[in-house]
């Protein structure tokens, strides 16, 4: 197990301050209904931007736990985007998902022309939360602590 210590520590949320947020690459992708996506339909909310493969093991467990916070938090400005990177593409996304269902939007980033606003992405999942003004709050690189997430977006929709 993990000490209890440790526990706690990874718990704590890691909001970057407000001062030295980036503002979040503009992008635009293809989503699964056959539309587009981009940063500005999310303007004045909360959103958490999850990079993810059907592959992933870490990516699969924390599917469910955005799910919830869709479910709790949508009401109060927050948003879920899973961006899958899966090379093959819809074919193995969508059949993923019709095992996996979601209620928040998928896109694509399957080539390194729709990666490219993100900078490099090698370690998934890999999830950011973009404020209120569309600025990067925090980056999760790896499988992430659920309550500090849940922290974290508690925290932003309240600023």
């Amino acid at each position: 197990g993990v000490a209890l210590s440790a526990r706690q520590r990874a718990s704590r949320p890691a909001l970057i301050q407000m001062a030295h947020r980036a503002a979040a690459p503009d992008f635009t992708l293809p989503d699964m209904d056959g539309g587009r996506v981009a940063l500005a339909d999310y303007a004045g909310q909360v959103l958490l931007l999850n990079f993810w493969a059907t592959w992933c093991q870490p990516c699969l467990a924390e599917m469910p736990w955005f799910v919830a916070f869709h479910d709790v938090f949508a009401e109060r400005g927050f948003a879920v985007l899973g961006v899958s990177i899966d090379e093959p593409g819809w074919e193995v996304v969508r059949p993923f998902l019709e095992q996996h269902p979601v209620n928040y939007r998928i896109a694509l980033a399957n080539s390194a022309e729709l990666l490219a606003p993100f900078g490099a992405i090698s370690v998934l999942p890999t999830t950011w939360i973009v404020d209120r003004q569309g600025r990067i709050a925090v980056k999760h690189v790896g499988l992430v602590d659920r309550l500090a997430l849940e922290a974290e977006i508690r925290l932003l929709i309240d600023e």
